[in-house]
């Protein structure tokens, strides 16, 4: 994956987490609701899964492992 797409991909996310964020402080603010779980909980989902795709892209790329070059 490029470098400016992986920056690309990151910023998104992280904008949609500070959405996220802001717009479940604004509910809870509205509703009043003592517990604030939820609202970190769906931003942590989202990073989690965008670094869980890219280790897995990273381990599973053929084209980017190193080491099946190395004479043995």
């Amino acid at each position: 994956m490029p470098l400016d797409k992986f920056v690309l991909i990151l910023g998104c996310v992280i904008g949609g987490a500070a959405v996220t964020i802001w717009l479940g402080t604004l509910l809870i603010a509205m509703f009043q609701i003592p517990f604030i779980g939820p609202v970190v909980l769906i931003p942590a989902i989202l990073v989690g899964y965008v670094i869980w795709r890219v280790v897995a892209d990273r381990v599973g790329n053929a084209e980017e492992d190193h080491y099946d070059s190395i004479e043995k």
